[in-house]
């Protein structure tokens, strides 16, 4: 009971620990000299050391004992800093975190580091090792713990969210364990097979040991090849029994709740002083009105802040919802009533509610950091990887965000990143022989602007070559030989986003089978915001993300559909206007209108809706022009209700599917509005 007592404190201190020992790391490979830095990541593996040893958890304390002693011959000028020997660290701490991820879902925090304690041992002793045929020894023990045809997969967040995808469009996503006979000769010419029955019954995102492995025929029997696919498991099986040579033949299905995702954890902490983030949320309670500086911080008594469990906050939310909707009922009733002191009473109810509303949602926000700081590392092993010299540059980490959107926003970003470091940088030698650098830079930027955070990732390298995009698009159905000459460049750099389309030129285990963009797009669009790209042939490329502070209260135009109420969001809304019916005209069997010199599509919500007719059609109609990217549309209602804000809620489990609309509110007078998805409707 005691030691449950402390468990999610050393849970926490030990991410915290974790991370500074991560970014340290990444600091030391840029200044290996650099002493004081060596005594930070020293102090936090000491510290850490001791919490696991107190709490009982001997294997991460003796991990933690063997990597010190390292750091200690580092500080002590006895171990010289290099790449491969930070590899090997590194290797230890994504195992430490491996362990603190495992006591954190319940399990004991055991591991089998074998692997990694020789090499940091070798390290301590001075002997000569080659840290990259050891590290990817250690890689394929942990990828490949394969007896006979059974194998446990891992897979990064690019993979699992592919998965995930996949499973939602009613896929199955299948690990496929193969063994070829013992006598097999051409082991490469039978892998070359299997994968010609998988790619014909399905899409393969995932190949143990890799494809350029199995293609050296740099394996023994076993491989393993992650599946997805809507063909029965016995189909598959019977499909590859049917190659010669293949003995046995294993199909599992991928149950991803076995891998635990960190961002998706219920608590998040951001701790003020240092800008390091747990697992809960942390709030400051300040005496003065202004915050004092981090300088009289460290000089004043503790800093005052209490952790709150992101439940209570979810809760506390919840109720404020909810009073949100009666404010707006008592603004109906003083209304109605025409009451002077009772309008004088709702008015100072809803400035205090007003200000209360602030607090709440500030309370959940958190920086976009504990997105970022995972980044650094990711984009160094894929840089690596890949044979490229890459420098990270991150620019407004303080940023701040609602929790639920910070939940949502990592994987888009992952993609992004993975993108420009595998087609945006190009090799150190082309960027040489073209008058660059040979080291590119991509930065990822975070920044306010009104209502809403914008995140953008930039590149200085190849850009996106227009003809390759149009040819890859055409080859692949996205657009028509005859429209290609009518395409902006920016609407050819939009063609991107399209699913299935990719620019690689063969696939890797980093792109090159047309997902990734395209799962940004709709995540993005399904968050309430939007992703656009701009690129410069040979200076570079730059995503841009726009999403909304929170997703709990926004502010609609509400409006009047015959004798219904819908809401459509302000941030979708370019302007309203009030259209005359000779003004509309008719193209390709669709009635549009000239707004501002484009042509606009005119879409009659009581058609669309299907709602019925209660009222006789004018000869003026007031149309809510709305956007999305580039697109726009004009929707038709009966009149402008006018601005609110209003709570948004979900139509419940039953009725998850509708069609363009994204949920619904209570009004003031107790009236239900669905509110209008119109990125549903212009797609």
């Amino acid at each position: 009971m005691e030691r449950n007592q402390y468990l999610d404190m050393f849970i926490d201190e030990s991410k915290e620990h974790l991370q500074a020992m991560n970014d340290n790391l990444l600091k030391l490979e840029n200044d290996p000299k650099n002493v004081n830095i060596v005594n930070e990541i020293f102090r936090s593996a000491h510290t850490l050391k001791g919490m696991a040893a107190t709490m009982g958890y001997e294997d991460l304390a003796s991990l933690t004992h063997i990597m010190e002693n390292v750091l200690d011959g580092v500080r002590n000028n006895k171990i010289i800093v290099t790449s491969d020997i930070l590899d090997v660290v590194f290797e230890a701490v994504d195992d430490l975190e491996d362990m603190v991820l495992s006591i954190a879902n319940g399990g004991d925090g055991k591991r089998d580091v074998t692997k990694v304690v020789a090499l940091l041992e070798k390290i301590e002793k001075g002997k000569d090792f080659d840290s990259e045929i050891a590290l990817k020894e250690t890689a394929s023990t942990k990828e490949l713990t394969m007896e006979k045809s059974i194998v446990t997969e891992s897979y990064d967040d690019f993979e699992l969210t592919v998965i995930s995808q996949a499973i939602e469009q009613n896929f199955s996503a299948n690990q496929v364990n193969i063994s070829l006979r013992e006598d097999c000769i051409l082991k490469a010419a039978r892998v070359f097979m299997v994968f010609e029955v998988l790619e014909q019954i399905g899409e393969i995102i995932k190949s143990t040991p890799t494809v350029e492995a199995l293609e050296e025929e740099n394996f023994e029997r076993d491989f393993t090849v992650t599946l997805i696919t809507k063909v029965s498991e016995n189909e598959v099986k019977n499909r590859i029994l049917k190659v010669s040579e293949v003995e046995a033949v294993d199909v599992l299905k991928v149950d991803l709740s076995t891998y635990s995702n960190e961002a998706s954890n219920n608590l998040i902490s951001v701790d003020t002083d240092n800008n390091s983030i747990n697992e809960e949320t942390v709030l400051s309670v300040e005496e003065d009105d202004q915050a004092p500086t981090k300088a009289q911080k460290s000089n004043n008594s503790p800093s005052k802040t209490i952790r709150v469990n992101i439940e209570r906050l979810d809760i506390l939310m919840n109720l404020f919802e909810e009073l949100v909707i009666d404010r707006g009922r008592l603004e109906q009733i003083a209304r109605d009533l025409k009451s002077g002191e009772l309008t004088e009473t709702v008015e100072h109810m809803s400035r205090i509610s007003g200000d209360l509303q602030n607090i709440i949602l500030n309370m959940r926000m958190v920086p976009v950091e504990q997105v970022f700081n995972r980044f650094p590392r990711m984009v160094r092993g894929l840089a690596k990887d890949l044979k490229k010299k890459v420098n990270l540059e991150i620019i407004g980490a303080d940023t701040e965000l609602d929790r639920t959107v910070i939940d949502e926003i990592g994987d888009p970003l992952v993609h992004l990143l993975r993108n420009s470091i595998d087609h945006g940088i190009e090799t150190p030698e082309k960027r040489l022989s073209v008058g660059k650098s040979e080291e590119g830079n991509i930065t990822l930027k975070a920044y306010h602007s009104g209502n809403h955070v914008f995140i953008e990732v930039a590149d200085n390298g190849a850009g996106i070559n227009r003809e390759k995009v149009l040819k890859k698009a055409i080859a692949s159905g996205v657009v028509s030989k005859e429209n290609e000459k009518n395409l902006t460049d920016k609407q050819v750099y939009e063609l991107l986003f399209s699913s299935g389309l990719s620019t690689a030129d063969q696939i890797t285990g980093v792109s090159g089978r047309g997902v990734g963009l395209d799962v940004v797009k709709s995540k993005i669009e399904s968050l309430g915001g939007n992703v656009s790209v701009d690129s410069s042939l040979g200076e570079g490329t730059t995503f841009s993300i726009q999403l909304p502070l929170t997703l709990s209260i926004i502010s609609v135009m509400l409006v009047e559909v015959q004798n219904e109420k819908y809401a459509i969001p302000l941030s979708s809304i370019i302007e309203t206007a009030i259209v005359k019916e000779e003004d509309i005209l008719r193209a390709h069997n669709q009635k549009v209108i000239d707004f501002r010199g484009s042509v606009v599509p005119l879409i009659n919500l009581t058609d669309f809706f299907d709602v019925p007719i209660t009222r006789e059609e004018d000869s003026y109609h007031s149309v809510v022009i709305v956007r999305k990217g580039e697109k726009m549309a004009g929707l038709v209602v009966d009149s402008f209700i006018g601005q609110q804000e209003i709570v948004l809620k979900s139509l419940g489990n039953y009725l998850t599917n509708v069609f363009a609309i994204s949920g619904a509110t209570i009004l003031g007078d107790g009236q239900v509005a669905l509110i209008v998805d119109c990125n549903a409707i212009i797609k």
